[in-house]
Protein backbone atom coordinates (compact mmCIF):
# COMPACT_ATOMS: atom_id res chain seq x y z
CA UNK A 1 0.00 0.00 0.00
CA UNK A 2 1.44 3.48 -1.09
CA UNK A 3 1.40 6.44 1.75
CA UNK A 4 -0.41 9.59 0.25
CA UNK A 5 3.34 11.57 -0.17
CA UNK A 6 5.07 8.39 -1.08
CA UNK A 7 8.38 9.81 0.93
CA UNK A 8 7.97 6.81 3.56
CA UNK A 9 8.61 3.85 0.52
CA UNK A 10 10.93 3.16 -2.03
CA UNK A 11 10.57 3.88 -4.85
CA UNK A 12 12.18 1.21 -6.65
CA UNK A 13 12.35 -2.41 -5.31
CA UNK A 14 15.16 -3.85 -4.26
CA UNK A 15 16.43 -6.67 -1.94
CA UNK A 16 19.70 -6.31 0.15
CA UNK A 17 20.01 -10.15 0.94
CA UNK A 18 22.69 -9.67 3.90
CA UNK A 19 20.47 -7.18 5.78
CA UNK A 20 17.54 -9.66 5.48
CA UNK A 21 19.58 -12.39 6.14
CA UNK A 22 20.92 -10.63 9.43
CA UNK A 23 17.10 -9.84 10.25
CA UNK A 24 15.47 -13.50 9.40
CA UNK A 25 17.93 -14.79 11.85
CA UNK A 26 17.31 -12.30 15.24
CA UNK A 27 13.87 -13.67 14.12
CA UNK A 28 12.42 -14.84 17.82
CA UNK A 29 11.12 -18.26 17.25
CA UNK A 30 7.04 -18.19 16.50
CA UNK A 31 6.60 -19.40 20.61
CA UNK A 32 8.35 -16.58 21.70
CA UNK A 33 6.33 -14.10 19.29
CA UNK A 34 2.90 -15.49 20.08
CA UNK A 35 4.21 -15.28 24.40
CA UNK A 36 5.60 -11.85 24.17
CA UNK A 37 2.63 -10.98 22.23
CA UNK A 38 0.14 -12.21 24.47
CA UNK A 39 2.03 -10.26 27.23
CA UNK A 40 1.56 -7.17 25.60
CA UNK A 41 -1.80 -7.43 24.84
CA UNK A 42 -2.06 -7.83 28.38
CA UNK A 43 -0.38 -4.93 29.46
CA UNK A 44 -1.96 -2.69 27.12
CA UNK A 45 -5.65 -3.03 29.00
CA UNK A 46 -5.52 0.69 30.52
CA UNK A 47 -6.76 -0.90 33.73
CA UNK A 48 -4.09 -3.10 33.99
CA UNK A 49 -1.60 -0.84 33.13
CA UNK A 50 -2.41 1.18 35.89
CA UNK A 51 -2.33 -1.29 38.81
CA UNK A 52 1.14 -2.52 37.52
CA UNK A 53 2.49 1.29 37.53
CA UNK A 54 0.65 1.26 40.92
CA UNK A 55 2.89 -1.78 41.99
CA UNK A 56 6.12 -0.62 40.43
CA UNK A 57 5.57 1.66 43.63
CA UNK A 58 5.92 -1.27 45.77
CA UNK A 59 3.61 -4.00 47.35
CA UNK A 60 0.02 -2.93 47.72
CA UNK A 61 -2.64 -4.89 49.05
CA UNK A 62 -6.00 -5.72 46.72
CA UNK A 63 -8.11 -2.84 48.71
CA UNK A 64 -5.45 0.09 48.29
CA UNK A 65 -4.94 -0.68 44.60
CA UNK A 66 -8.70 -0.69 43.62
CA UNK A 67 -8.59 2.63 45.88
CA UNK A 68 -5.51 3.77 43.57
CA UNK A 69 -6.90 2.99 40.44
CA UNK A 70 -10.91 4.02 41.20
CA UNK A 71 -11.73 -0.01 40.91
CA UNK A 72 -14.12 -2.18 42.84
CA UNK A 73 -12.29 -4.60 45.02
CA UNK A 74 -14.13 -7.38 42.79
CA UNK A 75 -12.83 -5.91 39.45
CA UNK A 76 -9.17 -5.11 40.97
CA UNK A 77 -9.48 -9.14 42.07
CA UNK A 78 -9.92 -10.38 38.74
CA UNK A 79 -7.45 -7.78 36.95
CA UNK A 80 -4.79 -9.17 39.71
CA UNK A 81 -5.98 -12.38 38.86
CA UNK A 82 -5.46 -12.31 35.32
CA UNK A 83 -1.74 -10.54 35.61
CA UNK A 84 -0.99 -13.15 37.76
CA UNK A 85 -2.11 -15.51 35.36
CA UNK A 86 0.63 -14.05 32.89
CA UNK A 87 3.29 -13.98 35.48
CA UNK A 88 3.10 -10.08 35.85
CA UNK A 89 2.67 -10.39 39.38
CA UNK A 90 2.66 -12.18 42.35
CA UNK A 91 0.84 -12.22 46.03
CA UNK A 92 1.45 -12.90 49.09
CA UNK A 93 -0.94 -13.80 52.39
CA UNK A 94 -0.75 -12.19 55.59
CA UNK A 95 -3.39 -13.16 57.74
CA UNK A 96 -6.49 -12.26 55.19
CA UNK A 97 -4.85 -9.65 53.35
CA UNK A 98 -3.37 -10.04 50.00
CA UNK A 99 -0.34 -8.04 48.98
CA UNK A 100 0.32 -8.26 45.64
CA UNK A 101 3.84 -6.97 44.00
CA UNK A 102 5.47 -6.95 40.64
CA UNK A 103 6.94 -10.42 39.78
CA UNK A 104 9.95 -8.89 38.96
CA UNK A 105 12.50 -6.24 37.45
CA UNK A 106 11.45 -6.79 33.76
CA UNK A 107 8.28 -5.63 34.57
CA UNK A 108 9.63 -2.48 36.19
CA UNK A 109 11.82 -2.09 32.89
CA UNK A 110 8.46 -2.76 30.72
CA UNK A 111 6.47 -0.31 32.34
CA UNK A 112 9.05 2.38 32.75
CA UNK A 113 9.86 2.18 29.28
CA UNK A 114 6.86 2.57 27.98
CA UNK A 115 5.62 5.34 30.00
CA UNK A 116 9.23 6.98 28.86
CA UNK A 117 8.88 5.93 25.18
CA UNK A 118 5.58 8.22 25.00
CA UNK A 119 7.29 11.14 27.06
CA UNK A 120 9.89 11.38 24.22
Amino acid sequence: MRSASGDDVCEVTCVHPEAVARSRAALPDPAGVEDATTLLKVVADPTRFRILSALNTGELCVCDLAAVVSISESAASHQLRLLRAHRLVTFRKEGRVAYYRLLDQHITGLIAGALEHVRE
